[in-house]
């Protein structure tokens, strides 16, 4: 089964012909600057998404106001209409609103001379509590092992070594796409179980950073070593290691592809699958196999341990048996990276 997301056809094209001639030309400098200072096209696409839905809301619900304009008032009726009307999830208007920031951050920034009293406001409307709207999935080892048999058996080698990828690295959705075979070498195995590869684009703030990324060989090897055999026999020469086929051959596939890939593994595992919960999976994975909490951090490039916590899916009773037993507190040993 597909994961469920509340979905609303809020942006028509008669609705976004309408909106203030002022807001669509904010949103066209303002796309213009995200390209200038290189933000990525996924990004970017974000944002114009989230604030063409606040611009027709304003034309719906506040006379088509010039954003800059906007009051404390504005941003609190539109986040009551998220809440109440769209049904949207605290993680949601956070996203909505930090697009609204951003906005006014550039305005604020770079468009001083023409609106030199604009201030941010945005942030001085407190969210709404953070808290699930859905239920987590949470992944076991059968459960993915046997996904992976099934679709090796199928001969949907790509489609294997994506989702191996995903267990072994705890990748987002938007970085499995940014692989390159040719990070998958020899030279390039630290500690003869870990892949450390060339630095790919990540999301985060500012449009994220480059950073390498690690990968567990042995989970990982023999459906990158299928997937290669595949790709030779089909003469697949792109240097991506997931590709899409197109009228000028093999490109790189794109993340959206995924969605669809989602809602196949979903309705064989019988499960809302999602590709984030991979990365809960590997997590909760090393932190299983007894990897202190500093080394994931640090694996995944956290800023913070906290980080580790939110995506370990494992009780305190689960925990709690590794270090007591009827005779009191046991002695554990540290995992090493080269026993995984």
């Amino acid at each position: 089964m597909p994961r469920k997301t509340q979905q609303n056809k809020i942006t028509t094209p008669e609705l976004l012909a309408q909106i203030n001639p002022e807001n669509k030309q904010l949103l066209d400098d303002f796309v213009a600057y995200m390209k200038s200072v290189q933000r990525s096209e996924q990004t970017i696409e974000g944002y114009v998404s989230d604030l063409s839905i606040f611009f027709v809301w304003l034309l719906q619900k506040a006379n088509n106001k010039f954003f800059v304009n906007i009051t404390k008032r504005d941003i609190i009726a539109f986040q009551g209409y998220l809440v109440n009307t769209l049904k949207h999830s605290p993680a949601r208007i956070r996203r909505l609103k930090s697009s609204l920031s951003s906005l006014s951050n550039y305005i604020e920034a770079v468009c001083d001379d023409s609106y030199p009293q604009f201030r941010n406001i945005i942030n001085k409307v407190e969210n709404p509590p953070n808290q699930a709207v859905r239920e987590k999935t949470i992944l076991c080892d059968e459960q993915l092992e046997e996904l992976l048999q099934y679709l090796s058996e199928s001969g949907k080698h790509q489609q294997a070594c994506l989702l191996a990828l995903g267990m072994q690295s705890g990748a987002r959705k938007s970085e499995l796409v940014r692989f390159k075979h040719s990070f998958f070498k020899e030279e390039n195995v630290i500690f003869g179980s870990l892949y450390k590869t060339p630095k790919i684009k990540t999301k985060g703030r500012a449009g994220g950073k480059f950073i390498p990324k690690f990968v567990f060989k042995s989970g990982f090897q023999p459906y990158f070593d299928a997937w290669m055999k595949q790709r030779e026999e089909l003469g697949i020469d792109s240097e991506w290691l997931f590709v899409k086929r197109d009228e000028s051959g093999y490109s790189q596939l794109k993340a959206d592809t995924l969605n669809s890939w989602a809602i196949s593994f979903g309705n064989h595992l019988g499960v809302d699958f999602y590709f984030h919960c991979l990365r809960h999976y590997w997590t909760t994975a090393c932190a299983k196999k007894g990897l202190p909490t500093t080394v994931i951090k640090d694996l995944q490039n956290w800023s913070s341990e906290s980080m580790v916590s939110l995506y370990t899916d494992r009780s305190a009773e689960e925990t709690f048996s590794k270090y007591f037993d009827e005779n009191g507190i046991k002695t554990v040993e540290q995992t090493t990276l080269s026993s995984l």
